[in-house]
């Protein structure tokens, strides 16, 4: 085995046991360096809901539940589009520029930037008619009549989002992601200052805190922005505005579509968890509890998030690089990585599970039920984490569409039903939905480690060469055997 890993990276170029130990610690190093900043990047951006809530949260129960209804509306309805449609860009991106193909990172960009801001269009149709869809689906009126007022005001910060998550992406990919943390940062505790303001100093109430999130959002747009035009590290990847960008648009969907899919399947299964604990046995503990283990669950899942986002780029660069056994040791690397945080963040969280509750609850009964659920929560965390690093694979790579399938599969064939089953049928409660999305993880991490073990990188570095060269050719001219010329001219 020792023997085939030397004969495996030979075809890279390394010629030596010692060549592969080094490349394990460079490759560890790199994987430190972009995950860093993309942990504190996601803990940021979590920062600004956070806040939104504690101010939202001192305005009176009707005003909170209203809000947490737009907020899970919006989510559901158009912020998960986006972030999935965006997450095309991973893939095309990351391995444009592994191959040195620094132009067309631009063009990509603008085409995803065109893309989501068509989408946002109907988006915001929806959003303008949230309290009658709300009504419709049995919401009381009261909440339903104001979570539709806030999810208007949230139609702006849509369309700062869509070119955000461009910008950020196209960044990511080239490994820049600490100008970006210091944007975050610097626009994160002015936010605090701008909800007081607008929230207490104005008329405009509760609403205030969604105006706020909107500011922030367009502020860290053009920061970013203006970043992208004027830093000499994207001189070479930010050329200007091309009509290129309008070329080869269905191509760009063929993957943004199953993109969208992956990441929406996966984020609307939690909030149909936390729908139907509203009709376990005594409700109002069940949702609470879910509530405080979602939330717990987001703060976690801020670093399996941020390894995803690094192996995805890792991966998708050494493709676009023709360099697949570099690939598959990034996989390898950050599986590793993962695992060690998951075993060493459950411990701490097993450990902690009877003070945490009190953080969120001085009743003693949700502090108790939150204490037996830590363990189930610890165990979803560390699967998820597995589970996050193989769907950053998933991108890094293109396989987008066969993602779609799995999350299907192992969300809506496997894990919904099973949370029915565990809570409903064994009467297990809240631990019985929590313990359907573990079977629903275990499926999904199972099926994407086949995928990985399996996986012919030789064959995903052609495929990512003939991605990358044939989206360099303007549409009309696009032909296989044209791209396979070029390919073996290049090489």
């Amino acid at each position: 085995m020792k023997q085939s890993s030397v004969v495996l990276m030979n075809r890279d170029g390394y010629d030596s046991s010692g060549e592969w130990k080094k490349m394990i610690i460079e490759e560890l190093k790199k994987q430190l360096w972009l995950s860093g900043p993309l942990i504190v990047n996601n803990v940021l951006q979590f920062c600004l809901q956070l806040i939104s809530f504690m101010f939202v949260g001192h305005l009176g129960e009707l005003t909170l539940s209203s809000f947490s209804m737009a907020s899970c509306f919006a989510v559901v309805t158009g912020f998960s589009v986006l972030i999935g449609l965006s997450s095309a860009l991973d893939t095309l991106c990351g391995q444009s520029y592994g191959a040195k193909k620094n132009h067309m990172l631009g063009i990509h960009m603008q085409r995803a930037m065109f893309v989501l801001l068509l989408v946002c269009v109907p988006i915001s149709f929806i959003w303008a008619n949230t309290s009658n869809i709300l009504l419709a689906f049995g919401q009381q009126p009261d909440i339903a009549a104001e979570a539709g007022i806030y999810t208007r005001f949230f139609i702006p910060s849509l369309f700062a989002v869509a070119v955000l998550q461009c910008q950020f992406r196209f960044l990511q990919t080239q490994n820049i992601v600490f100008p970006v943390m210091i944007i975050f940062g610097a626009t994160t505790l002015p936010h605090i200052l701008v909800c007081w303001i607008l929230v207490f100093k104005t008329s405009l109430g509760s609403k205030g805190v969604v105006i706020a999130y909107g500011i922030t959002c367009w502020i860290q747009t053009l920061l970013l922005a203006l970043y992208i035009k004027f830093s000499k590290a994207c001189e070479t990847t930010w050329t200007g505005f091309s009509i290129d960008a309008f070329h080869d648009i269905p191509n760009f969907l063929r993957l943004a579509i199953p993109s969208a899919f992956m990441a929406c399947l996966q984020i609307w299964s939690s909030q149909i968890i936390i729908l139907l604990s509203s009709f376990l046995p005594n409700p109002k503990l069940e949702t609470s509890v879910l509530s405080i283990c979602v939330n717990t669950a987001q703060i976690v899942f801020m670093i399996p998030l941020g390894l995803s986002a690094a192996v995805s780029t890792r991966v998708s660069n050494e493709l676009g690089a023709n360099h697949p056994q570099a690939a598959r040791l990034a996989t390898q690397n950050m599986l590793y990585m993962v695992i060690l945080q998951g075993f060493l963040l459950g411990i701490s969280m097993i450990l902690m599970r009877h003070i945490w509750g009190y953080a969120f609850s001085n009743e003693q009964e949700v502090v108790t039920y939150v204490a037996a659920m830590m363990p189930v929560l610890a165990v979803s965390n560390f699967f998820d984490g597995i589970e996050f690093v193989l769907s950053g694979t998933a991108r890094g790579c293109g396989w987008q569409k066969i993602g779609a399938f799995v999350n299907l599969g192992a969300y809506y064939l496997v894990g919904i039903p099973s949370s029915l089953l565990f809570a409903f049928v064994l009467h297990m409660g809240g631990k019985g939905l929590l313990l359907g999305l573990i079977c629903a993880m275990l499926v999904q991490g199972s099926i994407f480690m086949i995928m990985t073990l399996y996986t012919n990188w030789e064959e995903e570095a052609k495929s990512a060469r003939e991605r990358v060269y044939c989206s360099s050719i303007p549409v009309d001219f696009v032909d296989p055997k044209l791209c396979t010329r070029i390919i073996k001219m290049e090489a």
